[in-house]
């Protein structure tokens, strides 16, 4: 939860995305890896509140980092496509658990990939254009922007640089534009209390922290609630992940033509119908069945609302201020997953009542944001402000 607060901000400023996501990889393998030498408890406990600090920036770096290049049309297919990784990475720990079953072998079992991350993936990782564009490195944004086109295939004409949308609107009153120019600029800064500041902003901020706290006691207390089904661990587990993959194909395909609100509402609510069938159903014979494919049916809606969260609050603000928002919702979605064990300990059918409604409400607050189906990202407050009121 701090972890994504702190990066959040660090890869809006001065780190930058892949920096933020660079030093979240390091600090995960180094203290994952130092977490399987702790002698004694109060060590471990150390240990595992570092490794959570590193971790908590993970995932809205590569999340921001891998998206904001891409535009509206092909944003959602995108985004999605990011989470078959995690879920299958929760099916691979399954397995990964079931062989090494001891924790100290499992921390540094489960600390590789970042290590492999490191070495395989990032050094071919370029940075965000856009947060170069809003830091002012002209210049950096549009070597991205020229290997970008190369890739797919087109150019770019030489003498041209990116203008930031309140400068485009400024030029060709709210039609984007080239801008010739190619000089540094001063850079531009935001934080969460900007975000605040703005009343558009404003609203939007309180409203993706509450969905992402209730979505996030679903979506962890489903995945925590395997213990009360009394079935084998290791394959519930498994199936919670493989369960979660058909939920971000059918997200992807419906996400563009119904839109990100609509598909928040319905998938949460499709989660909150069958979390409390769970509840009046028993937990003996066929009951038992009945109340694991309710379970299960349970995170299929909530897996495509989880993930589909990064995206709609990703599109909700401004370049300047996204990762920063972005960590905010983040730290509520890890609030909800400490409120979660809570829940789940109470046992019987009383945890997949509190879901049912925690999916319900989130639900409803959902209605209240606005679409940003096929809609730009912005760059700055002021161009966010000024587009969103054209």
């Amino acid at each position: 939860m701090i972890g994504a607060g702190v990066f959040g901000h660090l890869s809006d400023s001065k780190l930058g995305r892949k920096g933020s996501l660079t030093a979240v990889c390091i600090l995960n393998a180094i203290f994952g890896c130092l977490t399987s030498l702790a002698p004694d408890y109060s060590t471990y406990l150390l240990l595992r509140f570092v490794t959570g600090f590193s971790t908590g920036g993970v995932g809205l770096c590569s999340f921001v980092l891998a998206t904001e290049p891409v535009g509206p049309t092909k944003r959602g297919v995108a985004g999605m496509s990011t989470f078959y990784f995690f879920s299958t990475g929760i099916a691979l720990l399954s397995g990964i658990a079931y062989i090494f079953p001891s924790w100290r072998a499992l921390y540094v079992a489960s600390s590789i990939p970042s290590i492999l991350f490191l070495v395989l993936v990032v050094p071919f990782i370029s940075e965000s254009p856009r947060w170069y564009l809003v830091r002012g490195k002209m210049n950096e944004a549009m070597k991205i922007m020229r290997t970008i086109a190369n890739a797919n295939g087109h150019h770019l004409p030489d003498g041209v640089s990116l203008a930031l949308d309140d400068e485009a609107n400024d030029a060709s009153n709210g039609n984007q534009i080239w801008k010739a120019a190619t000089v540094e600029k001063e850079a531009i800064s935001g934080s969460i209390v900007d975000v605040i500041r703005s009343p558009i902003t404003r609203i939007r901020l309180f409203l993706a922290v509450g969905i992402n706290f209730t979505c996030s006691v679903v979506y962890y207390g489903l995945s925590l609630n395997v213990v009360n089904l009394e079935t084998n661990l290791y394959l519930t587990v498994l199936l919670n992940a493989v369960a979660e993959m058909p939920a971000f194909t059918i997200t992807a395909v419906l996400l563009d033509k119904f839109g990100r609100k609509p598909l928040a509402i319905g998938t949460q609510w499709f989660s909150a119908i069958f979390c409390f069938m769970g509840s009046l159903t028993g937990n003996v014979g066929i009951s038992k069945v009945i109340r694991m494919c309710c379970g299960l049916l349970g995170i299929f809606g909530m897996a495509g609302t989880y993930n589909l969260l990064f995206i709609y609050t990703a599109e909700l603000f401004p370049t300047v201020v996204r990762n920063a928002a972005l960590g905010c919702a983040t730290q509520a979605a890890q609030m909800g997953a400490i409120l979660a064990p809570f829940v789940v300990i109470l046992g019987g059918g009383f945890p997949f009542l509190v879901f049912g409604v925690c999916g319900l409400i989130g639900g409803m607050l959902a209605s209240y944001l606005p679409e940003t189906l096929n809609k730009p990202l912005y760059d700055t407050m002021t161009g966010l402000e000024e587009g969103e009121l054209a």
